[in-house]
């Protein structure tokens, strides 16, 4: 009896033939969420959003809302329709004031808490899937999909733009050009910098993921914090406090729409993402090794 024990434990105390890499793979949990209605729905809608654009401007045609003391070179409307890269801004940046921040709320924020809520997450413990690997892989694709939302966002507008308004240069609200062989660059990097600034939601949606077994709960905290650093950002009276807001340079893409680009904010916008994300991410993985599972 205890040679067959002992043939059946390794050394490490673990049964024979037990890998913990293979207990809970990324591919799996990929196609797992995949299959879910609310992840084909959100992605669906991203994609069609460029449509809807360009159907509310088509229909608004005949009033452009252009204010003539006004003084601007161009009304907002007139911005989004000179072109594909300019209409690829514009959905952008209007995405990006709440649609995308959602998305992105939602993909990490309810990785494990819905796991929690629908009662299966202390199964997955106990195949064994060690904690660490849960977690990891469980941020690996939800940081997957918040980045094939914003490709997906990114991709429609350019094709909609495109076959639309055609390809012409950029023409910032401001003032100012870039040639159209340019602007796809700026316009990518623009994308790029507004992923990058969506870190922050997706570490803390992430941590609140864990700390709770309510997944609207996490998600609603995520876009909570984000709405009210925004607000903080606004009051001017703070001074210098502002900089340690996660949001303080959440509208340094601007600096790409200069000629030549400045990217002096963007760098510090991105290390002071990085910095909150792998702050919220760390604790996030620090709760959960020390949590007691029960549901």
């Amino acid at each position: 009896m205890d040679t067959i024990t002992t043939e059946r434990v390794a050394e490490d105390g673990s049964a024979r033939g037990y890998r913990a890499h293979a207990t809970f793979r990324y591919g799996t949990e990929f196609r797992r969420q995949l299959t879910r209605r609310r992840t084909q729905w959100t992605l669906i809608l991203l994609a069609l959003l460029p449509v809807v654009l360009y159907i509310a401007f088509s229909v608004g045609a005949g009033d452009n809302g252009r204010d003539d003391d006004s003084g601007n070179a161009f009304a907002l409307a007139d911005f989004a329709t000179l072109g594909a890269a300019n209409f690829t801004l514009f959905g952008l940046l209007v995405s990006s004031s709440f649609l995308i921040i959602v998305v992105v709320a939602l993909f990490c924020g309810d990785t494990v808490a819905s796991e929690a809520g629908w009662g299966s997450l202390r199964y997955l413990l106990a195949v064994p899937v060690p904690r660490g690997r849960l977690l990891a892989v469980k941020l690996a694709v939800g940081l997957t999909f918040s980045a094939l939302s914003m490709l997906i966002l990114t991709g429609s507008l350019l094709l909609v733009g495109t076959l639309a308004y055609g390809w012409e240069p950029l023409r910032a609200p401001l003032g100012g050009e870039l040639a159209a062989s340019e602007a796809v660059w700026r316009v990518l990097g623009v994308a790029g910098y507004l992923a990058i600034t969506l870190v922050v939601v997706a570490g803390l949606a992430f941590l609140l993921s864990v700390l709770t077994d309510a997944p609207l709960a996490a998600v609603g905290g995520a876009v909570m914090l984000h709405i009210v650093s925004n607000i903080l950002n606004a009051v001017t009276a703070l001074g210098d406090l502002r900089d340690v807001l996660p949001t303080r340079y959440a509208q340094s893409w601007l600096g790409l729409l200069s000629s030549p680009a400045q990217f002096d904010d963007m760098v510090r916008g991105t290390v002071t993402s990085f910095a909150y994300a792998a702050v919220f991410i760390a604790v996030a993985f620090w709760r959960f090794n020390r949590k007691d599972i029960t549901s």
